[in-house]
Protein backbone atom coordinates (compact mmCIF):
# COMPACT_ATOMS: atom_id res chain seq x y z
CA UNK A 1 0.00 0.00 0.00
CA UNK A 2 2.98 2.12 0.61
CA UNK A 3 4.51 2.28 -2.14
CA UNK A 4 0.77 3.26 -4.62
CA UNK A 5 1.06 6.17 -2.51
CA UNK A 6 4.46 7.09 -3.58
CA UNK A 7 3.66 6.55 -7.20
CA UNK A 8 0.94 8.97 -6.90
CA UNK A 9 2.91 11.82 -5.65
CA UNK A 10 3.28 14.92 -7.82
CA UNK A 11 6.59 16.77 -8.87
CA UNK A 12 6.59 20.02 -8.90
CA UNK A 13 9.43 21.18 -10.95
CA UNK A 14 12.50 23.53 -8.62
CA UNK A 15 11.16 26.90 -9.89
CA UNK A 16 7.76 26.34 -9.30
CA UNK A 17 8.79 25.42 -5.45
CA UNK A 18 11.21 27.97 -5.17
CA UNK A 19 8.24 30.68 -5.68
CA UNK A 20 6.06 28.08 -3.81
CA UNK A 21 8.55 28.88 -0.39
CA UNK A 22 8.84 32.62 -1.15
CA UNK A 23 5.07 32.67 -1.02
CA UNK A 24 5.38 31.10 2.51
CA UNK A 25 7.69 33.61 3.32
CA UNK A 26 5.46 36.40 2.50
CA UNK A 27 2.74 34.21 4.71
CA UNK A 28 5.14 33.40 7.58
CA UNK A 29 6.28 37.26 7.67
CA UNK A 30 2.48 38.60 7.80
CA UNK A 31 1.82 36.45 10.88
CA UNK A 32 4.15 37.23 12.92
CA UNK A 33 4.31 40.80 12.35
CA UNK A 34 0.29 41.27 12.38
CA UNK A 35 0.32 43.10 9.04
CA UNK A 36 -1.30 42.33 5.92
CA UNK A 37 0.60 40.06 3.25
CA UNK A 38 0.18 42.39 0.55
CA UNK A 39 2.38 44.97 2.41
CA UNK A 40 4.47 42.28 3.73
CA UNK A 41 4.83 41.40 -0.29
CA UNK A 42 5.52 45.36 -0.85
CA UNK A 43 8.47 45.68 1.19
CA UNK A 44 10.14 42.36 -0.23
CA UNK A 45 9.72 43.50 -3.38
CA UNK A 46 10.95 47.14 -2.78
CA UNK A 47 13.99 45.29 -0.87
CA UNK A 48 14.34 42.92 -3.20
CA UNK A 49 14.60 40.44 -0.81
CA UNK A 50 12.48 37.94 -3.17
CA UNK A 51 14.94 37.47 -6.71
CA UNK A 52 17.94 38.45 -4.68
CA UNK A 53 17.81 36.46 -1.17
CA UNK A 54 15.17 33.98 -1.34
CA UNK A 55 15.32 32.15 -4.41
CA UNK A 56 19.64 32.78 -5.03
CA UNK A 57 19.81 30.66 -1.33
CA UNK A 58 16.81 28.67 -2.01
CA UNK A 59 18.91 25.83 -1.12
CA UNK A 60 20.27 26.41 1.95
CA UNK A 61 17.09 28.45 3.60
CA UNK A 62 14.56 25.73 2.84
CA UNK A 63 16.68 23.40 5.24
CA UNK A 64 15.82 25.52 7.58
CA UNK A 65 13.21 25.94 10.39
CA UNK A 66 10.08 28.01 9.01
CA UNK A 67 10.95 30.33 12.37
CA UNK A 68 14.50 30.54 11.51
CA UNK A 69 13.86 31.34 7.98
CA UNK A 70 11.09 34.06 8.93
CA UNK A 71 13.20 36.09 11.15
CA UNK A 72 16.43 36.02 8.76
CA UNK A 73 14.07 37.17 5.31
CA UNK A 74 13.21 39.90 8.27
CA UNK A 75 16.51 40.99 9.31
CA UNK A 76 17.55 40.99 5.40
CA UNK A 77 14.50 43.61 4.49
CA UNK A 78 15.49 45.20 7.56
CA UNK A 79 18.93 45.82 6.55
CA UNK A 80 18.32 46.34 2.93
CA UNK A 81 15.75 49.38 4.29
CA UNK A 82 18.41 50.85 6.90
CA UNK A 83 21.25 50.59 3.71
CA UNK A 84 18.94 52.53 1.48
CA UNK A 85 17.78 55.24 3.57
CA UNK A 86 21.68 56.29 3.92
Amino acid sequence: MEKRVLEKQIRLPLDELKLAFAASCVEGIARKTGKPYYEVYERMSKAEAIENYIIPYYDTLHTESREYVIDDVMEYIENKERDTKC
